[in-house]
């Protein structure tokens, strides 16, 4: 049997009261303060994870901090939370430890974490862009794009994720444009996707004018507040939002039903497996970043996969053909943290008809 664990943390105060039901009546701050005081915890134990090569289970262990401390506290303390945590996975016998929400984007991306750690550790992005990509092309297949012809977007196409994400597009986008803050940073962004792939792609720092004439839009900046606003966007265009916190502004959701925004793809997990924890997804479901670390151990490939801030399209094509050896695939999307059927689908594309 193959063991790994994975790092969750509330996102909010909320999330404190699904574990301590008495919170709910207390000031935000109030609980904010006193879960700083809690050790990690173990909160569910993973079973029933089977493909046709391996059995896995796991651990679900929380670093008790919200995404606002993660975000605003001390690195140097932070780290040491989330190192705590994987300690515990340790204990209870993980071999891999996979790094969940925003404990993945702390101070150096995992690096030092899995230096205080005997075990390896992931942040489970290679998977998760391997989705993002995935998931887009399906989304926009729904909504009616292809994407060899529609006009295509990456925001934040400078970063890590965002570069990547460009570089995979690029081999079937034929009208593809790169936007970022830095104009030089992304001309090397060109420069290197013309190399790789044969593919001439545009560049510009006005994000509100690239949108507007865009179909398709993988964001995955690293802006505090939220880039994208209804207004920027084009009836039955589809925004795929890889980025945490959030590029796009909650208003979408309620300003436009005729837009699809997904947050990337929900994963369906091979063999009968129990998460005996509700995090949100359908039932045998999960993120494609705690799949990333069941993938590695039930390949036992007990190893740091994907850490630090810089990504390849290597690791990214990689991982994706471990998870389609053991029985991982695309079952659905997410938007806003609601899960999307194919009904709502229809219902945003019959929207943007309309419009």
């Amino acid at each position: 049997m193959e063991r790994f664990a994975f790092v969750i943390h509330p996102l909010d105060v909320r999330d404190v009261a699904r574990k301590f039901p008495f919170t709910r009546f207390l000031p935000a701050a109030l609980v904010e303060q006193a879960i700083k005081l809690l050790p990690p915890l173990k909160v569910a134990h993973i079973t029933g994870i089977r493909s046709p090569y391996a059995e896995a289970e796991g651990w679900f262990v929380s670093c008790p901090l919200t995404a606002r401390q993660i975000m605003s506290l001390p690195v140097a303390y932070v780290t040491e939370k989330i190192v705590r945590a994987g300690q515990l996975a340790e204990e209870l016998g993980a071999k891999i430890l996979g790094l969940g929400a925003f404990t993945k984007v702390v101070g150096d991306a995992g690096v030092s974490i899995a230096r205080r750690l005997r075990i390896p550790v992931t942040t489970g992005n290679s998977y998760t862009v391997a989705t993002a990509v995935e998931g887009t092309r399906e989304a926009a297949r729904l909504m009616g794009h292809d994407l060899a012809t529609a006009t295509v977007v990456v925001v934040g196409a400078t970063g890590a994720i965002g570069r990547v994400c460009a570089e995979l597009l690029a081999r079937e986008a034929r009208d593809l444009t790169l936007v970022g803050r830095d104009e030089g940073k992304l001309e090397l962004v060109a420069d290197r996707i013309l190399y790789r792939t044969g593919r001439a792609v545009k560049i510009t720092t006005d994000i509100v004018q690239a949108l507007r004439e865009a179909d398709v839009v993988i964001t995955v900046t690293s802006a505090v507040d939220t880039v994208i606003e209804p207004e920027y966007l084009k009836p039955g265009a589809v925004v795929c939002d890889v980025a945490r916190p959030r590029d796009v502004s909650r208003r979408v959701a309620v300003e436009r039903p005729d837009v699809l925004v997904i947050e990337g793809g929900v994963v369906a997990v091979p063999g009968d497996v129990d998460f005996h924890l509700d995090f949100g997804f359908p039932p045998k479901t999960a993120y494609a970043c705690m799949a990333e670390t069941m993938i590695l151990a039930l390949e036992r490939r007990y190893e740091s996969f994907t850490l630090g801030r810089e990504l390849s399209t290597e690791k990214v094509e990689e991982i994706a053909a471990l998870a389609k050896k053991h029985g991982f695939k695309l079952a659905g999307f997410r938007s806003f943290e609601r899960a999307l059927d194919a009904a709502a689908i229809e219902k945003i594309k019959a929207a943007a008809r309309r419009k």
